[in-house]
């Protein structure tokens, strides 16, 4: 078949033309457009196939080279199921095709969501900033219309995990002879050509939408009015002395702005240029400096900072050569995230690698006090070579490290902390993937007789088998987790990675402090647990009280961009701290991240304690309540049929888990509710009331709203009923001349929410 020549720059398929071919690239690059950035088509991709199930194209294309094209009519699927029984070799080309590309869109969405999640922080700390200078050179503050109603972005997930993982296994699978007797299958292969293309437009859908969350972003910044924040902050710098400090720091904010939102801006390119071409006459900088090797930014210590680690590891020839040659082969790499077979492989031998090196150093740290700072970096961030990591991250990750103090500071452990913790017996190891916490699984060894007793004691006293334990089901997984975009996961720190300032994103003890203390001013109970008075149980009997086990966050060692709550309770005592999970340098914002933890930590607690009534409505709990609300929502005649709707479109964007659907519920609680602005619908707002209650100051806030009325009346009189009880016990107490205990005290207060 003899192929067409596009040259470089020629539109191949724009928005909207019928889809009626399927075009393989048999020489040079098709730039793949969708809203906001592109893809990068190449030899052996099939333009077109992604959007087999739709009647036209809705990505445009664009020959980014002179580019040699072989056409294949298709006008539909049953169309494309002849060509595939008939050119029984396109059917490998065509499948590893969509799978490459669903593979780039879905971590171009991960990516996107990071960058509206992002940017929008910068929005209300910009006009903060510019409020306060007004303040300082008395100007009155201006403001943009509709800048106090923007919210957050709270769109679809950028992309399932498993989805992603899904994809780039069934690439690695074709990708090899395994492949070949699925290929023989053709019903196979068409239906996953048909699922990959509803992923697909699913996934552009979100990326339209995060594109126009930005472009919304971007008005407050850039629009033709004028009336934007670097319009305000232009007028402020008229009122500012040259070379003065304030001078400089708004030059610096303008500055950024241009960089971070120019590219959404609301007004024409002309109009953009012109008022760029302004500030920077305005804010011409003085003579700068020589910019200084970055080299010489890297503490000597930190040279060679590969060969220092391996040497301290004293690990055997082979680990240590295939770790070093495919690190080496990995820094080399142009694009990291690339999804070939290549490159794929080459991050799952370094990830099985950097486990096996990481186990060896921990077990000599044992002995040694005195860390060289590479290996102390690498145990704490997986730092393991300068030119990767970029001399201006590695400067920061050493003085980051230099920090650090051993063991936990309120609760907040690096994960090198928390296996010494384990070690020590301070914590005991996770629950594994088949929920047995240690105590199971070495009782699992026993009943099973596959070792020796000797082996057995040896498990249970020697405290370097419960970090293995560890090491072996926490690290992995929570690792990949909390990186986030699993399909190009890679343990070690890298620069690429690195989308903000390391300093901005370091998660430290102060600042998880801060957010729980956020959320416990709006649910005062999040962290409480029901418990008895066993110290003073003859004067309190079995009354419940109850205690607060603020969780203990493990930061994994990686630049990530999720969290997960990873267990509600340590091993089966049910008063005892969760443990959450989250990158040591987490990209997203850290505030919602632990919220939603919190949610699902909320979820996770009651179902423990309820177990398998956990959705049994003759029990009211948090999760049966939920779970009743959520299943049948469409009888529900609370609900207006636009109520409906809505939480038929939370379901979906929860990918139908209620658990997820309540955590995003529990985040509008905190942000929005708590603060007066009411966002859900009757009938969750009353469950969210009811178990994840205010305290009273926001009580008395929300009292003179009608929409809450009726649940603080409800509130009010339990709350007296209780507050009642527990004065009747008070009483009893004194008359029998004891000390009335402080966890009755602790109670009322708890009940009262004062």
């Amino acid at each position: 078949m003899a192929g067409k020549i596009y040259t470089g720059g020629t539109k191949i398929f724009t928005y909207g033309q019928p889809v009626t071919a399927l075009l393989l690239i048999a020489e040079g690059k098709v730039r793949e457009s969708y809203p906001g950035g592109s893809i990068m088509l190449s030899k052996g991709d099939v333009i077109g196939i992604c959007e087999i199930c739709s009647e036209f194209h809705f990505l445009e294309y664009e020959a980014a080279e002179d580019t040699t094209i072989l056409s294949y009519p298709i006008a539909n699927v049953e169309a494309l199921e002849m060509l595939l029984q008939s050119h029984s070799n396109l059917a490998a080309i065509v499948l590893m095709s969509s799978f490459r590309q669903i593979g780039l869109l879905l971590n171009a969405c991960s990516l996107s969501q990071l960058k509206c999640s992002d940017l929008y922080k910068h929005l209300p700390a910009d006009y903060d900033s510019y409020s306060k200078l007004c303040g300082r050179y008395r100007m009155k503050p201006l403001c943009a219309e509709g800048l106090e109603d923007f919210s957050a972005y709270y769109g679809d997930e950028a992309a399932d995990m498993w989805l992603s993982e899904f994809y780039a296994g069934f690439l690695r699978l074709y990708s090899n002879a395994s492949g070949s007797a699925m290929l023989r299958e053709i019903s196979v292969s068409l239906g996953l050509l048909r699922k990959c293309s509803l992923d697909f437009r699913k996934t552009y859908l979100t990326l339209s939408e995060q594109y126009e969350y930005l472009k919304k972003l971007g008005h407050f910044y850039f629009n033709e009015a004028g009336d934007d924040i670097f319009g305000f902050y232009t007028l402020l710098l008229q009122n500012i002395e040259a070379g003065s400090s304030d001078y400089q720091a708004v030059c610096d904010t303008m500055r950024r702005i241009v960089s971070d939102f120019s590219a959404y801006a609301d007004c024409t390119p002309e109009a953009l240029e012109m008022r760029l071409d302004s500030f920077n006459t305005r804010a011409e900088a003085p003579d700068a400096e020589p910019d200084a090797n970055d080299n010489e930014l890297l503490p000597d210590e930190l040279i060679d900072s590969l060969g220092t680690i391996l040497a301290y590891s004293e690990c055997d020839s082979e680990l240590s050569s295939s770790f070093s040659s495919h690190t080496k082969a990995y820094s080399a790499l142009s694009d990291k995230a690339s999804m070939d077979e290549k490159a794929s492989r080459l991050r799952r031998q370094i990830t099985s690698d950097f486990y096996k090196l990481y186990t060896e150093i921990f077990q000599k740290s044992l002995s040694d006090k005195n860390l060289p700072m590479p290996v102390k970096m690498f145990l704490y961030f997986g730092y393991v070579d300068e030119n990767l990591a970029g001399a201006q991250n590695a400067a920061t990750l050493y003085s980051i490290a230099k920090q650090i103090g051993t063991g936990s500071s309120s609760g907040v452990y690096t994960f090198y902390d928390w296996l010494l913790a384990i070690y020590h017996g301070k914590k005991l190891p996770s629950r594994n993937e088949f929920d047995q916490d240690y105590s199971d699984y070495v009782h699992r060894q026993k009943l099973e007789g596959k070792l020796s007793p000797a082996k057995i004691r040896e498990l249970e006293t020697n405290p370097m088998h419960k970090v293995m334990f560890e090491l072996e089901n926490l690290f992995p997984t929570a690792n990949k987790i909390t990186y986030g975009r699993v399909t190009t996961f890679c343990p070690i720190f890298c620069k690429d990675d690195v989308l903000k300032d390391l300093r901005e994103c370091y998660v430290n003890a102060s600042q998880v402090g801060s957010i729980l203390q956020k959320i416990k001013e709006v649910d005062y109970t999040a962290y409480y647990r029901e418990s008895i008075d066993t110290k003073h149980f003859e004067l309190m009997g079995r009354e419940p009280v109850h205690m607060e086990y603020l969780p203990d966050v493990i930061l994994m060692p990686n630049v990530g961009i999720r969290g997960s709550m990873w267990q509600e309770i340590e091993g089966k005592v049910r008063n005892s701290s969760s443990r959450m999970i989250i990158s040591i340098f987490h990209m997203e914002d850290m505030e919602s991240t632990f919220i939603h933890m919190t949610g699902e930590l909320r979820w996770e607690l009651c179902k423990r304690v309820q177990g398998g009534r956990w959705n049994d409505m003759t029990d009211p709990s948090l999760t049966s309540e939920y779970y009743d609300y959520a299943q049948f929502y469409k009888k529900n005649h609370e609900l207006s049929s636009e109520a409906k709707e809505r939480v038929r479109t939370s379901l979906l964007r929860a990918k139908n888990s209620f658990k997820e659907m309540f955590a995003r519920d529990y985040m509008i609680w905190i942000l929005y509710e708590g603060n007066g602005s009411p966002r859900l619908n009757k009938v969750a707002r009353r469950i969210l009331f009811t178990y994840c209650p205010f305290p009273q100051k926001i009580n008395k806030a929300l009292a003179q709203n009608p929409l809450y009325t009726e649940l603080l009346e409800r509130r009010s009189i339990k709350t007296a009923q209780k507050l009642h009880h527990l004065d009747m016990l008070e009483q009893k107490i004194n008359k029998s001349g004891a000390a009335v205990p402080p966890s009755l005290e602790n109670e009322k207060h708890y009940v009262s929410g004062e």
